[in-house]
């Protein structure tokens, strides 16, 4: 395992991140929340996506070139041609892409440049079907370690023979536990803004609305669980399920209880506000929502989808994927013993701030980055800052 990087007498890394893009995403925002980290120790940071849209907040610092990626063989090749001359002029000491289009993409272009080692993190269980996991399998030489999100997660790549397992390590994502805390009149001011008054309860669930993540069968389960005392479901994000969860909603008349929040960029605020978190997914790679929601001290509720246990341990309830049931059962009960718990908040958030800060993060990562630039050929500039010279 990878030392955190303590000294301060190391000299500085320039960082080259590739991206498939910026949206509102648990990859995304983790990109965005390292290149923070990376720049507040004196770092230089440069980000390639490959698509225009900026939904995350990114450090101002970072350099940066926002191409137009379209699904065609002409734009790939424009693509990777002014990425190629970007990378040259920038001379990095890594690069370190995200996601499958992103990583792909940075595979082909240390074809086409002389780039320094390049690490390529997948973020999700599977990263698509067969296609996906072949073009990995016959593009992993390109690149120096594939890392995935969890030990879950780098068991399904290695299964699917996406890469072997020397050539893949498990990198756990991080949370800015700054950002994510408990803050009581932020939940107070967040609740009168959202009318939830005092007495009822709030549930949320934050996420693409897409079939993996079952948002249909948590208003299934929303509907079975006991709603004696005023409760509400709200839930952010926006997605192609759209539709099917409106359909369910008005199935069972749920629309003075249950709301589609859309997309919003204020989710510490909403982790406040709730009085619990649910997170009813089929498949994950390390939710990191689930943490932010614990480091903000809410109890979470959640399936056992890939990634789940490894970040909850045993601080929250996990239950089975798609027992209906179960999640209605689970969510009654932990809404019920929240009542009657307290000092829980503080548990939550010590687990999260322990192992999944995005201070030690960025440790593991700082340590990987020197591992293998070190260890490189020679470049062409005349310094070079993983080894001080």
């Amino acid at each position: 395992m990878n030392q955190p990087e303590t000294s301060a007498q190391l000299p500085p890394l320039r960082i080259l991140l590739v991206t498939t893009g910026l949206r509102m995403g648990g990859a995304e925002q983790q990109v965005a929340a390292l290149a923070k980290e990376f720049i507040a120790r004196g770092h230089r940071v440069a980000l390639i996506s490959l698509t225009p849209d900026c939904e995350v907040p990114m450090p101002q610092d970072v350099e940066r070139l926002m191409l137009d990626l379209r699904k065609t063989p002409l734009s790939t090749a424009k693509a990777l041609w002014v990425a190629r001359r970007f990378a040259t002029e920038w001379q990095a000491d890594i690069v370190h892409s995200h996601m499958f289009h992103a990583n792909v993409f940075a595979r082909a272009l240390s074809r086409i440049s002389s780039l320094p080692p390049l690490l390529c993190a997948a973020h999700s269980f599977s990263e698509g079907g067969r296609l996906r996991m072949l073009c990995y399998r016959l593009t992993d030489r390109w690149c120096a370690l594939t890392t995935q999100v969890s030990e879950a997660s780098r068991a399904e790549m290695i299964r699917a023979r996406a890469v072997s397992p020397s050539r893949v390590r498990v990198m756990y994502n991080g949370i800015d536990t700054e950002r994510f805390r408990p803050d009581l009149s932020l939940r107070n001011q967040t609740r009168a803004r959202l009318g939830i008054d005092p007495g009822t309860r709030l549930i949320l669930t934050i996420g693409r609305l897409a079939a993996e993540k079952a948002q249909v069968s948590l208003i299934d389960a929303f509907h079975r669980m006991d709603r004696s005392v005023p409760t509400r479901l709200f839930i952010a994000g926006d997605g192609p399920e759209r539709m099917a969860i409106q359909v369910r909603i008005a199935e069972y008349g749920l629309g003075d209880a249950v709301t589609l929040l859309g997309t919003r960029n204020d989710i510490p605020a909403l982790l406040n506000a709730a009085d619990l978190f649910v997170l009813s997914s089929r498949l994950e790679g390390m939710p990191l929502v689930i943490g932010e929601a614990l480091a903000c001290g809410r109890p979470v509720v959640a399936t056992s989808a890939p990634g789940v246990k490894e970040l909850m341990g045993d601080i929250g309830t996990v239950v089975p994927i798609g027992d209906t049931e179960a999640l209605a059962l689970a969510m009654t009960q932990s809404l019920a013993a929240e009542t009657r718990v307290h000092g829980l908040d503080e548990v939550r958030r010590q687990r999260i701030a322990a192992h999944f800060g995005i201070t030690a993060a960025a440790d593991r990562w700082l340590s990987l980055y020197r591992e293998f630039c070190e260890t490189a050929p020679a470049r062409a500039r005349s310094t070079s800052p993983c080894t001080g010279a």
